[in-house]
């Protein structure tokens, strides 16, 4: 930084200042949009909140009563770990210093309980809350014998793509038409809408600036 001018001016152009933004096609999984009035720096800021700043829910904890699959239950953990689920950023929160287990406003229950034979698939894991489950139903997770069983009982929470890959919601990227404007693309898991992924993260992208701009005003 090379003064007080100069770190107003980094703080309040890169989002504060207007920009024309102009959303091209646009549905439940993707969006498209130009936006015109920013450079690559802030282009990639933006690619990187969306990638980096919207939290999504994913399995954190398993307890597991029986498993006599072939599968070691670590693999069955991993596997339980990426299956993408539905958020509702508008009831559930991430952990902070109020958090006690338990607690419905960060986490949810998940039950999984089947005997063979048959193929264990994501579809079969059972919510506490019918708006967090399983965005997909029919991922495989372990096939079971005759007589084999799983069960198991699981909490999901919120997470960053900062703690693990699991809670990576959406894709995002650009290029650039001119010297000032810029083509992205926003793409979701389905964890949530393109549009939502893409409000949250401007959202946490200007609580940042907020943030950066009072500890260099200090």
């Amino acid at each position: 930084m090379e003064g007080a001018n100069h770190r107003a001016e980094s703080v309040e152009d890169v989002y504060k200042a207007k920009m024309d933004i102009k959303f091209t096609k646009e549905g439940k999984g993707r969006i498209e949009f130009t936006i015109k009035g920013i450079d690559y720096t802030k282009a990639n800021a933006i690619r990187r909140a969306v990638m980096s700043y919207v939290p999504a829910m994913a399995v954190k904890t398993i307890t597991l009563y029986e498993n006599s699959s072939i599968l070691y239950e670590e693999m069955i953990a991993q596997r339980i770990g990426l299956i993408p689920l539905s958020t509702d950023l508008k009831t559930y929160q991430i952990k902070d210093d109020k958090y006690k287990p338990g607690d419905a406003r960060y986490e949810c229950s998940l039950l999984l309980e089947k005997e063979g034979p048959g193929t264990v698939y994501s579809g079969d894991i059972k919510s506490s809350d019918p708006k967090i489950k399983p965005i997909y139903d029919n991922i495989p997770i372990v096939k079971l014998r005759e007589g084999q069983k799983l069960k198991m009982e699981m909490t999901a929470g919120l997470g960053f793509i900062t703690e693990h890959a699991k809670y990576q919601c959406a894709i995002c990227s650009y290029g650039q038409k001119a010297d000032d404007e810029f083509e992205f693309f926003v793409e979701s898991f389905n964890n949530m809408s393109a549009r939502e992924v893409l409000d949250k993260a401007l959202l946490a992208l200007e609580e940042k600036t907020k943030i950066l701009e009072g500890s260099l005003t200090k």
